[in-house]
């Protein structure tokens, strides 16, 4: 019999609910006051008070040997000492000890080779459903002999009144010491905390393995056939990736090793803003008992009113990669045939697809470039544009060039297709231009699938100097020319060339002198 209070490191513990079966974290959730609503699709819905979203600013890393030399120290993975850590520490056994706490231990990573054991404790309920949803659930035979590699405590209800003193941003903490194996939370609720600090805790184990993490969601074809889709959020990683005529290997995190790809998820945590059922069905249909909803707006008869984003855009929901019927039982694949860069470009400046060169491809990588409109601000009309690079950057522990590196290798040594899609605009900047629609993407990507975009005729680019295909069977051919669909095309060269040079000067960050990465031969020319 395990003694908790011991391994959790906690001063006392009261009742010690751990893997909790579905049926079981329901009856706790309706049952706990933690403001759960049960929807009519039979979904859980919870508010993740005033923290909507992640707090990068809020993020620290313990200083300390040996990490301190890979880690990419600046405004991403900020430092602390490990006497604030301890202090912190304090704070979090303070809250837990003595408490009923849920305990999850899963896995992160599909590949049993290098997949790490995972703990989680928190006190409340819907957390721990959130968990179960979104990691690798072990049999209950493996839990037996089960010892976590790595625990991350959640204290959402304590706060750090000396953060001052502790020389960090907030009073609210989310702080990784890599030595001691430990990730603490403290100050926030929102559950893609603790999702996204394993991800950032895989993206240092793995490259220093030579495995190359990624930001990117995954699915296969009938023949095997494995596509990569990399973007930020937003972009279309989730919808373009849950396809009918393929399986799903994982909508968001993935591992590339000898063996191939891999999740390091059990679950899927897919945007609901603005929802539709017709144009993604299976996400939809995804959203019932088991599946848990935040920040979403529930009408009285328990609808869930998708449109209304009054308490954020980031309306999200969790839900186990089973309510996607046609997903891979292993969570595995080969190595892929096809990368695709997802871009949101606000602009309608790019293609909605074009075909990379390796150089290019390497250039669009470390770049990360997506953008973004000020949300429903009124009077705010000028997209911004953001450059993430390898298309996650605020979860990238170590330097971008040592993802890229990993990636460059794996494209030669596989000879991997790679394409960038544009699922911004089209036919004039934001408040002109209207949104790409679903179905011309799925156009461009279906192409991309089945091989046909290969037999096209392509035509390069001005300025950005982008193959882009002049005919693809689906797709309206008037649509590929992005500068063919403005009105005004002096305004459309000015955008180009505004945007273009928002590129060069992103990429001056790696004008390091190190001739590997100087890829910006690669990029636009003004």
């Amino acid at each position: 019999m395990s003694n908790w209070a011991k391994d959790l490191r906690l001063d006392s513990v009261g009742k010690i609910y751990r893997n909790l079966s579905f049926a079981e974290i329901f009856e706790h959730e309706t049952k706990n006051n933690e403001g759960v609503v049960i929807t009519k699709s039979g979904a859980a819905a919870v508010d993740t008070g005033k923290f909507t979203g992640r707090s990068p600013k809020d993020k620290y890393f313990v200083k300390a040997e040996p990490s301190q030399k890979y880690i990419a120290w600046g405004k991403v993975n900020q430092p602390t000492t490990k006497e604030a850590f301890d202090d912190l520490f304090a704070l979090v056994k303070k809250q837990l000890s003595g408490k009923d706490l849920y305990v999850f231990d899963g896995y992160t990573g599909a590949n049993e080779k290098t997949r790490k054991c995972v703990r989680f404790v928190s006190e409340l309920a819907w957390q721990h459903h959130f968990v179960t949803n979104m990691f690798i659930r072990p049999e209950k035979k493996d839990l037996e002999n089960y010892k976590p590699d790595f625990m991350v405590y959640n204290a959402c209800k304590t706060t750090d009144p000396d953060y001052k003193k502790h020389g960090h941003n907030s009073e609210v903490f989310v702080v990784f010491n890599v030595e001691e194996n430990i990730a603490i939370i403290g100050g926030t609720y929102y559950g893609g905390e603790m999702k996204k600090g394993i991800f950032t805790m895989m993206n240092y184990w793995l490259p220093l393995q030579n495995i190359l993490s990624m930001h990117c969601s995954a699915n296969v074809g009938k023949n095997g056939d494995v596509a990569l889709f990399f973007g930020l959020s937003g972009t279309g990683k989730t919808t373009l990736s849950t396809d009918p005529d393929r399986k799903l290997i994982g909508d968001d995190e993935h591992g590339w090793d000898n063996d191939g790809i891999f999740n390091f998820e059990g679950g899927c945590y897919a945007k609901t803003i603005n929802l539709d059922p017709k144009s993604e069905p299976e996400i939809y249909a995804a959203i019932k008992r088991d599946a848990l909803l935040e920040n979403v707006v529930v009408k009285a008869n328990g609808e869930v009113d998708y449109d209304d984003g009054s308490k954020t855009e980031n309306t999200r929901v969790s839900y186990p990669i089973e309510h996607i019927a046609n997903h891979e039982k292993t969570l595995k694949a080969g190595h892929p045939n096809n990368i695709i860069f997802l871009s949101y470009d606000a602009f309608g400046v790019l293609p909605p697809v074009a075909k990379l060169t390796k150089e290019q491809a390497m250039y669009y990588f470390l770049s990360g470039y997506t953008a973004k409109v000020a949300g429903t601000e009124r009077g705010v009309t000028e997209p911004q544009t953001t450059f993430s690079a390898c298309f996650g950057e605020v979860f990238m522990t170590l330097h971008p060039t040592d993802y890229a590196k990993l990636l460059g290798e794996k494209i030669d040594k596989h000879k991997v297709n790679v394409y960038l899609v544009n699922t911004g605009l089209s036919g004039g900047a934001y408040g002109v231009g209207k949104r790409m629609s679903i179905k011309t993407t799925r156009g461009c990507i279906t192409a991309i699938l089945d091989g046909s975009i290969e037999r096209a005729a392509f035509k390069t680019m001005p300025i950005f100097n982008l193959a882009v295909p002049e005919s693809l069977e689906g797709v309206d051919s008037a649509i590929l020319d992005p500068k063919s669909t403005w009105s005004d095309k002096a305004a459309y060269d000015a955008t180009a060339k505004k945007l273009a040079e928002g590129f060069i000067k992103n990429f001056k960050r790696y004008d390091g002198g190190n001739s590997a990465f100087d890829f910006t031969a690669a990029g636009p020319k003004i």
